[in-house]
């Protein structure tokens, strides 16, 4: 384990963890904004209560953050931030992704990123988030994920060196980005997709997005709007 100080922002790596998420929220009783990465993970997890496949030669990283002031009724901005700092960097290294709503990140038609939150709220705040990412870069995914997932490195066709993916998402990740920076980069709609509500699925239309993260869908001849907390989009 390695530990650094920069911005105010403690850092530790460890080679294994079973959660970085779990991590992360277990060292909130001692305050302080820290990002925690783990060259591999045991019981990684994604939205809703999915494992989340972290073999080495990924991204794997959690970071907790301390709020002042930060109404809950803004949290989804959290999320935005969080998607756009990975599409930037994914960019970076000459791909083009774009985010499937609400908080994963695709290339080529296929998930290359999940995105999880875990917020604390006092009264009407924010008082505390962990943002956990798990990026594909070089790591091997297994035979059932082919067809819907893909790797940097797939998509790139070299492998790329994760130190210097891990470095650029963490810069990304300390940049304070407008709601506009995430809708713009919402793929898919126009589309029809299958919602999951629960045990219920319907087919509709994405159609937008808007500034309070929203997504507003067309099914049959009426329009919605549905929250990230309702819904589950499997395109």
């Amino acid at each position: 384990m390695y530990e650094m100080n920069e911005k105010k922002t403690r850092r530790e790596h460890f080679e294994e963890l079973p959660s970085t998420n779990d991590y992360a929220k277990e060292k909130r009783a001692e305050g302080g904004n820290l990002i925690v990465t783990a060259t591999r993970q045991t019981s990684g997890r994604g939205t809703k209560g999915r494992s989340f496949v972290s073999g080495e030669g990924g991204v794997y990283l959690s970071k907790l953050t301390f709020y002042e002031d930060f109404p809950a009724k803004d949290a989804f901005k959290i999320m935005a931030n969080a998607a756009v700092a990975v599409c930037e960097t994914l960019s970076f290294f000459g791909l083009r992704p774009c985010i499937k709503w609400v908080n994963d990140v695709y290339v080529d038609d296929k998930k290359i990123c999940g995105i999880l939150i875990e917020n604390v709220f006092r009264g009407g705040n924010v008082s505390s988030s962990v943002v956990g990412i798990g990026l594909n870069v070089n790591n091997r995914l297994p035979q059932e994920l082919q067809g819907i997932a893909t790797t940097m490195e797939q998509a790139l066709g070299r492998p790329c060196l994760v130190k210097d993916v891990e470095e650029k998402l963490i810069t990304e990740l300390e940049k304070d980005r407008a709601m506009s920076d995430y809708i713009e980069r919402v793929g898919y709609l126009g589309r029809e997709a299958t919602l999951i509500f629960g045990d219920e699925r319907v087919h509709g239309v994405l159609l937008s997005v808007d500034e309070e993260g929203g997504l507003w869908v067309k099914i049959g001849d009426k329009k919605r709007r549905l929250t990230a907390a309702e819904v589950s989009v499997q395109l």
